[in-house]
């Protein structure tokens, strides 16, 4: 099992991408800690990690609020001791609200970069702590295709929240690269999630957003799992600061 004996955080764990990691972290020995703002899914998704013979606990969080970070961290201390990897999945993408620049609201503006890009920050801000205690430890963001081009017209707040992922990702993994803490970012394609459920539900949609992925299908969210447990493991002991595409080829073309 090659997360045995390590901590692993995974914010926005309670569906979809999210749901998968942490199942999959604890299936290679992690001790997982569900974090979610949904009471119901956290919980739900900790049954499913013990009944698959894992070790999680959950805790209650909205990570865009600096206080529940804090208390989420020191929960996971309490329980365990260390964070070995914080694997930063949390977001909102608010179909219907997202617009172009000149349309688009401050509220739903400023409500998809507390959740897409502040969480990501704060989560951060409050894992580093123990990981330099304890000499090293991996976190993982999640980008997204639409903060490296411009492929998602109208989605404005969403597409510069995943940008600003994208150039976090980097200068954490410059700034703590000598801390032996990596940083990397996984970025997945369209992928099937409650997330982007109400868009899937209409066929034309659909079919061309499958149509846009040279594998012709959508992603699922096991498709991510395998490259985050390389990324939160010692295998990839000299990877940081990458952006790893997991998208069926769509950033190729």
């Amino acid at each position: 099992m090659r997360l045995k004996g390590k901590v692993a955080v995974v914010t926005g764990a309670g569906a979809g991408m999210g749901q998968a990691v942490a199942l999959r972290f604890a299936r290679e020995g992690a001790r997982v800690v569900v974090a979610e703002v949904n009471t119901v899914s956290g919980k739900s998704a900790v049954e499913a990690i013990q009944r698959a013979q894992g070790e999680s606990i959950f805790v209650h969080a909205d990570v865009s609020e600096e206080k529940e970070v804090q208390l989420m961290i020191a929960a996971t201390l309490n329980q365990y001791g260390r964070v070995d990897i914080l694997y930063n999945n949390a977001a909102v993408e608010l179909h219907g609200q997202d617009a172009r620049a000149h349309e688009l609201s401050a509220e739903t503006w400023d409500r998809t970069h507390a959740i897409n890009l502040r969480s990501v920050w704060l989560c951060s801000k409050y894992a580093i702590p123990p990981m330099l205690e304890h000499h090293g430890g991996s976190i993982i963001h999640v980008a997204s295709p639409t903060g490296l081009y411009g492929c998602a017209p109208g989605y404005t707040a969403y597409s510069a929240s995943k940008g600003g992922v994208v150039a976090l990702t980097r200068v954490m993994a410059a700034d703590y690269a000598r801390d032996n803490i990596r940083v990397n970012a996984i970025v997945p394609g369209t992928t099937d999630t409650p997330m982007i459920a109400p868009l899937l539900e209409d066929e034309g949609v659909r079919a061309r957003l499958m149509a846009l992925s040279p594998m012709g299908r959508l992603g699922r969210p096991d498709d991510v799992a395998g490259l985050a447990v390389f990324l939160a493991s010692d295998e990839s002991a000299y990877c940081t600061g990458g952006i790893y595409m997991a998208d069926g080829g769509l950033t190729a073309i």
